[in-house]
C-alpha cells in the first residue's frame, strides 16, 4: 500500500467515523443539556455514578471478548478463509450470550451489597437491578461491534452509532421530561438498549457464511483463545473502571454530589468531543495494524499516519475548547456548572497526550500482548486515581482534571518505551514537531484562560484557525485534496510558505 492511499484510507475512515460521531455528539449534547436544566447538577452526577456502575459490570463480565473479537476477526479475515471467520463468529456469538447471561444474574444477586457499597444506600437496590439487563446488552452490543469491525464494516458502525445515538436521545429526554427524576434509570438504559437493537439489525444482515458447521473441538478453542487474551483485557478494562467509578464514589463522598455533576459534566465533553479521531482508531486503524502486526517497519510507519492525522484533525478543537470553554460549559449544561470549566481545560491538556498516546497503544492489542496492555492501563488509572484521592481535600473539584494530566504525562512516555522495544518505533520529525507545538500552544491559552478569559479567546481562536489552515495544508499535501477543500489546503499552504514555516 503506498503511502499517500494509507494516508487516504486513513482519512476516509476518520470521515465515516468522525462524521458519525459529530451527529452522535450532538445528539448526546442536547440529551445532556435537557438532564441538566431538569435534574441540576446533583442529578447528573447521579447518571454518571450509575453508567460507571453498568459499564464496570459489563467489563467483568465480557472477559474482554469485545477486544479480542476484533483482532480474532481480522486475523481469521487476513489469513483463515471463510471457514476461520464462521468458526471465530460462532465462537463469538456462543461465547457473548454465557458471559452475558452469567454477568447479569450475578450483578442482579449482589443488587444489595452494590445499592450499598456505591450509591450509600441499599433502598436503591431496585435500580441496581434493573442495570443488570444494561449490562447484559452492553457485552452484547460490545461483541457485535467487535464482529463488524473484525469485518472492517465501517459504514454499518457509523450508522449504527448515528441511529442508537438517535433513538437513545430520544428515549432519555422523554424519561426525565416526563417522570423527572424517576426518569434517571431509563436514562441510563436507553444507550445500551439502542445500541443492541441496532447492532442485531445490522449483524443479522451479514448473513450466514455457507460453510460446514463448526466442531466443539474448533469452538474450544476459539473460546481458550479468547478468554485466555480477553482475561487480561477484561482485567485492564476493570482496572480502568474500577479507577472512575472510584473517583466518583471519593468526589461524591468528600465533596458532594453537586461537586460529582461538575467532574461528571467536564467528564463527558471531554471523552465525548474525542469520538470523531479515537473512534476511527478502533474502527480502521486497528484491523490494519493487527494485519500487518508481523512487519515492524510496516506497524511504526502505520502508527505515524495514524498520530499525524489525529493531530491535524484534532489540534483546532484542542484550542478552540480551550478558548471557549467557559461559553461550552455554560452552553451544554448551565451556569450553575461553572465549576468544571477549571477541569475541562486540564482534561484537554491531557487530551493532547492522550491523542498521541494511542496509536502506539494499539500495538500491544494488535500484537496479543494482553499482560502488557493490562500493565500499562493499570499504572495510568492508578495515577489518576492516587492523585484524585491525595489532591482531593487540598485543591477542591479541579484537581480531577490535574490528575487526569498527570495519567498521560505518566503513560505517555511508557507506552513509547514499549512501542520502541516492540517494533522500534520512533516519533517522525513531522509528528514530534507537531506534537510539541501543539501541547506548547495549548498550554499557553491555558494559562491565559485562568488569568484573562478574554485573552484566552483571542489567542485560543487565532491558534486554533492557524493550526486548522496548517492541518488543511499538510493534509492536503499528503493526499492532494481537490475541490473547494483542496483549494483551502492550496491557499494555506501558500500562507505558511510565506511566513517561513512549511516543511515537506
Amino acid at each position: 500500500m503506498s503511502k499517500e492511499h494509507s494516508y487516504r484510507q486513513i482519512l476516509r475512515s476518520t470521515s465515516i467515523v468522525g462524521g458519525a460521531s459529530v451527529i452522535n455528539i450532538a445528539v448526546g449534547l442536547l440529551r445532556t443539556k435537557v438532564a441538566a436544566l431538569l435534574l441540576g447538577p446533583a442529578g447528573v452526577g447521579l447518571i454518571g455514578l450509575l453508567q460507571s456502575m453498568m459499564t464496570t459490570g459489563a467489563s467483568i463480565a465480557g472477559l474482554g471478548v469485545g477486544n479480542v473479537g476484533t483482532r480474532q476477526i481480522a486475523e481469521a479475515s487476513a489469513t483463515g478463509g471463510l471457514e476461520a471467520v464462521a468458526a471465530t463468529r460462532r465462537a463469538l456469538f456462543l461465547l457473548t450470550l454465557m458471559l452475558s447471561a452469567a454477568g447479569a444474574l450475578l450483578f442482579w444477586l449482589l443488587r444489595d451489597e452494590l445499592a450499598l457499597r456505591v450509591l450509600g444506600d441499599r433502598n436503591g437496590s431496585a435500580d441496581v437491578a434493573w442495570l443488570a439487563v444494561g449490562l447484559a446488552l452492553t457485552v452484547a452490543s460490545a461483541s457485535q461491534s467487535a464482529l463488524l469491525n473484525g469485518m472492517r464494516r465501517i459504514g454499518d458502525l457509523a450508522r449504527i452509532s448515528v441511529y442508537s445515538g438517535m433513538l437513545s436521545t430520544l428515549a432519555a429526554i422523554v424519561a426525565v421530561w416526563w417522570w423527572g427524576r424517576g426518569g434517571i434509570l431509563a436514562f441510563v438504559l436507553a444507550a445500551p438498549a439502542a445500541s443492541f437493537l441496532l447492532g442485531h439489525w445490522y449483524v443479522a444482515k451479514l448473513g450466514r457464511l455457507q460453510v460446514p458447521a463448526t466442531s466443539w473441538s474448533v469452538l474450544a478453542g476459539q473460546w481458550r483463545a479468547m478468554l485466555t487474551l480477553g482475561a487480561a483485557f477484561m482485567v485492564s478494562g476493570l482496572v480502568t473502571n474500577l479507577g472512575q467509578l472510584a473517583a466518583r464514589t471519593v468526589i461524591q463522598r468528600d465533596l458532594g454530589p453537586e461537586a460529582l455533576g461538575h467532574f461528571q459534566a467536564a467528564w463527558l465533553i471531554s471523552m465525548t468531543y474525542l469520538g470523531f479521531v479515537l473512534g476511527a482508531m478502533g474502527t480502521d486503524y486497528y484491523p490494519r495494524l493487527t494485519a500487518a502486526i508481523r512487519e515492524p517497519d510496516q506497524v511504526n510507519r502505520l502508527v505515524n499516519e495514524q498520530t499525524e492525522v489525529a493531530l491535524l484533525l484534532a489540534g483546532p478543537a484542542f484550542l478552540a475548547m480551550l478558548a471557549l470553554a467557559p461559553w461550552i460549559i455554560a452552553l451544554l449544561y448551565s451556569r450553575e456548572f461553572s465549576e468544571a470549566v477549571g477541569i475541562l481545560r486540564w482534561q484537554v491538556l491531557g487530551d493532547v497526550l492522550k491523542v498521541a498516546c494511542w496509536p502506539m497503544g494499539f500495538i500491544m492489542l494488535a500484537a496479543g500482548d494482553g499482560r502488557t496492555y493490562m500493565w500499562t492501563q493499570s499504572l495510568a488509572i492508578g495515577v489518576f486515581v492516587l492523585l484524585v484521592a491525595l489532591l482531593l481535600p487540598w485543591l477542591g473539584i479541579a484537581s480531577t482534571g490535574m490528575a487526569f494530566l498527570a495519567m498521560y504525562v505518566v503513560n505517555l512516555p511508557v507506552v513509547y518505551y514499549l512501542a520502541r522495544r516492540r517494533t522500534g518505533f520512533r516519533w517522525a520529525p513531522a509528528v514530534r514537531r507537531r506534537l510539541l507545538l501543539l501541547f506548547a500552544a495549548s498550554v499557553a491559552v491555558a494559562g491565559l484562560g485562568a488569568w484573562w478569559e478574554i485573552a484566552a479567546v483571542v489567542v485560543g481562536l487565532l491558534a486554533a484557525i492557524g493550526f486548522g489552515l496548517g492541518g488543511v495544508a499538510r493534509l492536503g499535501h499528503m493526499v492532494h485534496l481537490t475541490g473547494p477543500i483542496g483549494r483551502l489546503a492550496g491557499w494555506g499552504k501558500l500562507l505558511m510558505i510565506r511566513f517561513g514555516v512549511w516543511r515537506e
